[in-house]
């Protein structure tokens, strides 16, 4: 899979099917419309596109009252490949582009530079200066607009903003089947203070490109298929200036992860955060929750 970060000149790619959305979580609805995707392109002999915006447009309008991220461009990038898009383009969304009117969108990136010819996005899709641009702007334009059926979950449509809730509030199975996945964080494994190793618990400290995570508090985890317990958040017990941090006590595994990019997967929440007196009751309490991490892989079989 390429990715570009920029749009090529008109007239220099390939016919495409594309597919545009933000993708925030890669949860059962946006892998429907990339595997429908994959299918149109299969069909009508074009390239499986996607277009993907960073950042989030809501994050360059309302920073401060934007969503939490799910997922990392990295990640969505993952997800894409899996699904098996061809080309992804990663449209930096600011001033100029948020500007650009809902024509020029369609007749000089989608049709010009693009040269898609069939588009897929969800039933809600707007683009364009004030939202201006909608479904039937694509279709009287001569798009090939594909139907992407609208994907549900016990009676309520799926979405990003759903997925979001459901970590918020701990519900970890409901997020699981929201996604079709476990939730997921990855990241390269960095040196820390190493005050974990001084208690008798070593972590693998994850650097994170999620600057506010969607769940926080302790976990049982699986990294990379080995379980443990993980705490994320901002330590309160650790003196000095809060900031975040993801780190992984593995259960059994005595290895050197120095450098690797891993995923770490969500299973349960244990509890949330705390504050503890002093670092011989942090030590107490990691002991406790790994205890309930045993507890929690042995009635999972593992």
């Amino acid at each position: 899979m390429r990715v570009f970060r920029h749009f090529p000149a008109s007239g220099q790619r390939p016919p495409a099917a594309l597919a545009i959305g933000n993708f925030d979580g890669v949860h059962l609805g946006h892998q429907a419309l990339l595997r429908q995707l994959v299918q149109v392109a299969a069909a009508r002999g074009l390239q499986p596109v996607v277009m993907t915006f960073e950042p989030h447009p809501r994050e360059f309008f309302t920073p401060l009252q934007a969503p939490a991220r799910l997922t990392s461009l990295r990640e969505k990038l993952e997800h894409f490949i899996e699904a098996g898009v061809a080309d992804v383009y990663v449209c930096h969304f600011n001033q100029r582009f948020a500007a650009l009117e809902a024509s020029a969108f369609m007749q000089d990136i989608l049709r010009g530079q693009l040269n898609a010819e069939a588009i897929l996005v969800g039933d809600d899709f707007r683009f364009g200066a004030r939202r201006q641009g909608g479904l039937d702007d694509l279709r009287q334009a001569g798009f090939a607009l594909e139907s992407v059926p609208e994907i549900q979950l016990d009676g309520d449509r799926i979405s990003s903003t759903r997925v979001r809730q459901a970590l918020h509030d701990g519900d970890l199975p409901l997020a699981s089947a929201l996604l079709g996945r476990y939730y997921s964080i990855s990241g390269k494994v960095v040196h820390g203070r190493k005050l974990g190793r001084q208690l008798g618990f070593p972590t693998a400290n994850i650097h994170m490109r999620h600057e506010r995570p969607a769940l926080t508090g302790v976990y049982a985890v699986k990294l990379d298929g080995l379980p443990g317990v993980a705490n994320l958040g901002v330590r309160p017990t650790i003196a000095g200036t809060p900031r975040l941090s993801l780190e992984v006590h593995l259960l059994d595994y005595s290895g050197d992860l120095y450098d690797r990019h891993v995923h770490v997967s969500f299973l349960k929440k244990l509890r949330d955060e705390m504050k503890f007196p002093g670092l011989d009751a942090l030590k107490q309490q990691i002991a406790l929750d790994s205890g309930q991490a045993r507890t929690f892989f042995a009635s999972q079989g593992g």
